[in-house]
């Protein structure tokens, strides 16, 4: 148990920047499936770790409305599962490291790296300079924004950040996108997302927003 609470510290301080969200107005917190691992770890340390399940925290579509920059790298997990597991907080630091690098080979800023949301159901921006417009539906089931542009659908899954949101995406589906930016800068590092991919199973990435 003193593991898994340490643990649980290293991840407070990794996967983006995030706070316990769960006491705002109109945001719920629900902890469904892992309360008794979860449970032991304190009500300020486990809010903030739930912070980071995709679904945990639930959202409105109003939530997301608005027009969002890039502040650094995040991270999310699909389930409390693959939160709780020992290796988690370590995974998640070792993940954002990784992102850092890769992004900042790429000059990923918050000058080229945006997203505006639209109550009527539409979105524009840029993800590493690729600019992107299209529709968008949002699911607050789980806070997943399917993304159709012309050439392509993103889903990002959205978390909570101190910054505002977290918005993640497949790991595979990123890594596409930002290939595009690669091939014209020639950069040799963007293979470590796909690395990601394979080595930390159940985990998202993407950028850390605010408004």
């Amino acid at each position: 148990m003193m593991m898994m609470a340490a643990a649980a510290l290293l991840m407070l301080q990794s996967c983006g920047s995030m706070g316990n969200f769960g006491n705002q107005t109109g945001t719920t917190t629900t902890n469904t499936g892992s309360g008794n691992v979860l449970g032991n770890l304190g009500g300020n340390a486990l809010g903030g770790l739930l912070d980071l399940v995709v679904g945990s925290v639930k959202f409105s579509q109003q939530d997301i409305v608005g027009s969002w920059s890039y502040v650094e790298p995040a991270c999310a997990f699909t389930s409390e599962n693959v939160l709780a597991k020992a290796g988690g907080a370590v995974a998640a630091k070792t993940v954002n490291t990784k992102l850092q690098s890769v992004y900042n080979s790429l000059k990923i800023s918050s000058a080229n790296t945006q997203l505006t949301f639209t109550k009527e159901g539409k979105f524009s921006g840029k993800i590493a300079g690729i600019p992107l417009a299209g529709t968008y539906t949002f699911d607050p089931s789980n806070g997943q924004i399917t993304m159709k542009a012309t050439l392509i659908t993103l889903n990002a899954f959205i978390t909570r950040s101190t910054s505002g949101m977290n918005f993640t995406f497949e790991s595979k589906k990123i890594l596409s996108l930002l290939q595009t930016v690669s091939a014209f800068s020639g950069n040799s590092t963007l293979s470590t997302i796909g690395d990601i991919s394979k080595s930390f199973d159940g985990v998202r990435v993407g950028f850390a927003m605010r408004k």
